[in-house]
């Protein structure tokens, strides 16, 4: 039988990012559509950024930040950074 593709994993980054994102939307009461609208991309295209199987580009985290009232570091780490 034929071998089975290897698809390339998810980047550890991005799944942090990802998972950071859906926590702080969910915490300010922001539905998949709204952000998804501020992002101008579709709702699924917010779930794979979600779940790091898309990577955010910093314009995508600025836009994100700035619509959930965040500071940047918000997505990057979870460690204040002041």
């Amino acid at each position: 039988m034929g071998r089975v593709l290897e698809f390339p994993g998810t980047n550890p980054v991005d799944v942090a990012v990802g998972r950071r994102l859906k926590h702080w939307r969910d915490r300010r009461g922001c539905d998949v559509d709204a952000l998804a609208g501020a992002l101008k991309l579709t709702p699924e295209a917010v779930r794979r950024l979600e779940s790091g199987q898309a990577r955010m580009d910093s314009t995508q985290m600025a836009v994100a930040t700035r619509h959930l009232h965040l500071p940047v570091w918000a997505l990057v780490s979870d460690t204040p950074a002041y």
